[in-house]
């Protein structure tokens, strides 16, 4: 520094408060020029001194910043830098590398202007507002003598080395340059993409390096979540970047500035990603704390990925680059987990609740956990197989069992339905496949990898899915008792089969528990051995009333020879039985119950006749005829047990419709006309219109087409038009194939006569859709049903009670219902129609009966003769009785 300007600075030194303030204008820009020129660092911090000290009292708020700090704090800043970049270079020259010890000072020293260096820079645009241009060129030359100081203290550190001798000072200093480079990280994260990777790459070096050291001292809460956070910044800028890309048409334009970002941010996100799953590799054991945070992590990230809903459409190239940095690091990740318990608390837990977008990821994470299981050890199979086993342990579900309550959760998914990549078959292009099948290949996968211990978890695990509400659940827990079934012994399938049975046989109700092991029962009788199938007559005896909720959900073509003979024969030996019994007890109300307890399996033996023996048909037409003669439609109306017994008769009959006789036929359409009048259940509709199109398969004599034609046109036109849409659309279905194979073509016109049940059929026929739910809104709609569908069925997971149908409780009284109920709504002249036409229907049957149409198993019993005669005397009498009032 000049003569003259020392002389300036002694001069300064020596004014009072009130000279400085008087001078201020003319002295101040005299000081910042000498501070900008100064070559000696004394001289920087003495004029510094002077400015702070004397002349910054003196300087109005609002004319700092012009006046003073942009003129001097950037140039301070560069000169402390030059100065710890000299002491660095200083150090570093030595050909030995240094003692940490010998130089503990510096790197506290460098790091912590560093981070202020750094934090300034990012904080620019603000601190300097409108005038950032004015110091924009000195700001970046900050941040370059910045960063290479930086490279050279991290260089330097990098010579140092330590062993298990190192002393507390050192290994303190060690862990403050670990904890002081985190913090500098979260400066840096937007300022340089190249400064953040190489600054993190450090600091996980340094853990690394002295890891038997440092491990216990690390905050490795922060570093953890500051890896997962940036991981997740760079993710969401990659596919935002990406989004922008597609929206611009740029994704071929690989050479575009917006691509190149594109790659760098995605490339950081790997880094991130990879770095991540190296930390946890090295210190789980110190992040059992944190598994939460990896868990929350492992959603978002496979939540922006197909086929999750909340993931954006890419195309391929950004789609392929995307994969790479965030998905295909996810599998690494979850291998370095699953050893540790807290993380599989957190996966397992019960009564997960998830946000809809994390439904479908959590799938995805267990059946991944499930895949990478068979090359993990013993201790970690039991972790994840077993769940918790005692109260003083976090609960949590066996893994099978949190799979499928994790399908059940995917209401919205499994009806979109969402696709993903089918397993690759040789010779065969990769299908789509639903979320189902996705699930259940990897579950038969693994139960075939699946040691013979956990057999028992995966068992009840299966019973559970079943037994809940969800039906389509209970379809996928079907699926994979099946391959177990399949895949084991005949005697490990025999054993499924004795257990499903016993559990249908204690489903005293109609409940969806029955259904859904019905179902299964159905689908397991397939896999057994005639051997055990007989085995499973043997332990469940047809014969025997109580066994009828099994024999139910048998189909007969899944059964041996011998053992559909025995089943079939006992059922409907059972049945005459009981129609028998409801006979001989005068036909009580009471006892309809009974009388329907058999129709059901005597339905299923129908149905799995493919080719029935003449003999087995007309045992079974006998009694149907005679329990359709003892349908009064008064009493259907009034009864729901009776109605219950309508529509088991309705879908037999649909089958034997071409042996039963016009008379039975139109009583039967007696009973549907006086339920269709009034609200009754859809199964009843339903089985109806099965009865009402199997009737096109017959000719209907023209003796009695006045009586059946005109009622079975106006039961089609009523059901057509339901206000139900499942109805309707059984409806529709149900007409269009008795139009397609009647010979009676007049009941189509006269089924058609409202002009809109005619253009529904229309529709229908034509495949005309008139309304088309753009995806968007059907999307919408299946949110807003799914809360709806998992009320529905916690509602009926609630409800305890193992009641029996209300059709079939309804009523229990012994006393025999009156023949002549009069409906009070109903005129004088109707009622006397209904029972003529009641009383004619069944003397046309006995007719049929008497004269041989109708086969008997012995004839006519000598009472006959006297009843008619008594039939007579009480015709003649109200004959005589009409006319003489």
């Amino acid at each position: 520094m000049s003569q003259s300007n020392t002389s300036l600075l002694d001069e300064v030194v020596q004014w009072s408060q009130e000279t400085c303030r008087q001078e201020l204008k003319s002295v101040l820009p005299k000081l910042a020029s000498l501070h900008h020129k100064s070559e000696s660092w004394d001289d920087h911090i003495r004029i510094l001194k002077i400015i702070t000290e004397m002349f910054l009292p003196h300087i109005r708020l609002s004319e700092l910043e012009d006046e003073c700090f942009s003129k001097i704090l950037p140039e301070a800043m560069m000169q402390i830098i030059d100065a710890l970049s000299a002491c660095v270079h200083y150090v570093g020259s030595f050909e030995e590398a240094p003692v940490l010890d010998a130089i503990r000072s510096l790197p506290t020293c460098i790091l912590k202007v560093l981070r202020e260096t750094f934090q300034h820079c990012k904080e620019s645009e603000v601190i300097y507002c409108g005038r950032l241009s004015l110091v924009a060129d000195l700001l970046q030359r900050l941040f370059k003598e910045a960063y290479s100081l930086q490279k050279g203290l991290l260089e330097l550190l990098d010579r140092i080395s330590l062993d298990s001798s190192a002393s507390e000072e050192e290994v303190s200093d060690i862990v403050t340059v670990i904890h002081s480079l985190l913090d500098i990280c979260s400066i840096i994260s937007n300022l340089d993409m190249a400064l953040h990777a190489n600054t993190w790459k450090f600091l996980i070096k340094q853990s690394l390096k002295y890891q038997s050291l440092v491990e216990e001292h690390l905050h490795h809460g922060a570093i953890s979540t500051s890896l997962c956070e940036n991981l997740l910044a760079f993710f969401h800028n990659s596919l935002e970047l990406a989004e922008q890309i597609k929206d611009a048409g740029l994704q071929e334009a690989t050479q575009s500035p917006e691509y190149k970002l594109f790659q760098k941010t995605a490339k950081m996100c790997r880094f991130f990603a990879n770095t991540l799953v190296h930390y946890i590799k090295e210190f789980k054991f110190f992040l059992t704390k944190y598994c939460t945070c990896f868990h929350q992590l492992y959603l978002q990230i496979v939540s922006k990925f197909p086929p999750s809903l909340s993931a954006p459409t890419l195309p391929a190239a950004l789609s392929e680059e995307l994969n790479a940095a965030g998905l295909v690091p996810m599998d690494a990740l979850l291998l370095q987990l699953l050893p540790l318990r807290p993380f599989a608390e957190v996966v397992l837990q019960q009564n997960m609740r998830l946000s809809p977008e994390h439904k479908l990821p959590q799938c995805v994470l267990l059946v991944n956990v499930l895949d990478q299981l068979p090359s993990q050890p013993e201790e970690t199979l039991q972790l994840w197989h077993i769940g918790s086993q005692f109260s003083e342990e976090i609960p949590r579900l066996p893994l099978y069992q949190a799979l499928f309550a994790g399908f059940r959760r995917c209401y919205t998914e499994r009806r979109v339905p969402v696709l993903f990549p089918g397993v690759m078959m040789k010779g065969q292009a990769q299908a789509q496949v639903t979320l189902h099948h996705h699930i259940c290949v990897h579950l038969c996968a693994s139960v075939a990898a699946l040691p013979p211990m956990y057999f028992p978890v995966l068992e009840r695990s299966l019973v559970d899915a079943v037994l809940q509400a969800d039906t389509q659940t209970a379809l996928l827990a079907t699926d994979v008792w099946c391959f177990t079934a399949r895949y084991g012994t005949a005697e490990l399938c025999l054993h499924h089969v004795l257990l499903i049975a016993q559990l249908v046989k204690t489903c005293t109700a109609e409940c969806f528990q029955s259904l859904h092991l019905g179902l299964l029962l159905k689908r397991m009788v397939f896999l057994m051995t005639p051997n055990h199938q007989m085995e499973l007559v043997m332990r469940y005896p047809p014969s025997d009333v109580e066994n009828l909720p099994v024999w139910r959900h048998v189909l007969f073509r899944a059964l041996s020879r011998d053992a559909c003979h025995q089943v079939e024969s006992d059922i409907i030996g059972l049945t005459q039985k009981a129609l028998a019994d409801w006979q001989n007890g005068g036909f009580k109300l009471g006892q309809v119950n009974k009388m329907n307890a058999v129709l059901l399996p005597l339905l299923v033996v129908i149905r799995g006749l493919s080719s029935p023996e003449e003999e087995c048909v007309l045992s079974i037409t006998r009694m149907v005829t005679q329990l359709w003669l003892r349908m009064n439609p008064d009493q259907v109306q009034t009864h729901p047990v009776l109605q219950r017994t309508v529509e088991l008769l309705l879908s037999i009959s649909a089958i034997l419709v071409k042996h039963i006789e016009p008379q039975v036929i139109c009583q039967a359409l007696l009973c549907v006309d006086a339920l269709v009048s009034q609200e009754c259940v859809d199964q009843l509709l339903l089985a109806a219109l099965e009865f009402l199109s199997s009737l096109g398969k017959i000719f209907v004599p023209p003796d009695t087409q006045s009586q059946i034609l005109p009622r079975l046109s106006s039961l089609f036109g009523v059901l057509l038009a339901d206000k139900s849409w499942l109805v309707h659309q059984h409806g529709v279905e149900a007409f269009s194939h008795f139009a397609e194979i009647t010979n009676h073509e007049e009941v189509i016109s006269q089924s058609l006569c409202a002009e809109e049940t005619k253009a529904k059929v229309v529709n229908y026929l034509t495949k005309t859709v008139n309304a088309q739910e753009d995806v968007e809104s059907r999307l919408q709609r299946l949110k807003l049903e799914t809360p709806v569908l998992e009320q529905h069925n916690d509602k009926l997971e609630k409800n305890k009670e193992n009641v029996p149908d209300k059709v079939a409780a309804d009523t229990v009284t012994d006393a025999e219902p009156s023949p002549k109920r009069a409906r009070q709504e109903t005129s004088t002249e109707e009622e006397y129609r209904r029972y003529i036409q009641t009383a004619e229907s069944a003397l046309k049957a006995l007719q049929a009966l008497t004269e041989g149409k109708v086969d008997t198993a012995s004839p006519p019993q000598q009472w006959l003769e006297s009843k008619l005669q008594e039939l007579q005397s009480l015709i003649a009498h109200i004959s005589t009785a009409r006319h003489t009032t």
